[in-house]
């Protein structure tokens, strides 16, 4: 999938520009899952925001 490619490049990009320590392989994949899933709620909740704020409108 090319958004877990993606969020994979982000991810290593992050641990890069921090200094931290390269993950394992299964580390990375968990991190990239977390990313998505930070993502998703994010969405979820801007999604929320705006069927609340124009549904009074």
């Amino acid at each position: 999938m090319r958004i877990m490619r993606l969020l994979e490049a982000v991810a290593i990009a992050f641990y890069r520009t921090f200094g931290i320590t390269q993950p394992t392989p299964q580390k990375l994949r968990r991190a990239v899952w977390f990313l998505l899933g930070t993502l998703i709620l994010i969405l979820v909740a801007f999604a929320a925001a705006g069927v609340v704020v124009f549904h009074n409108v």
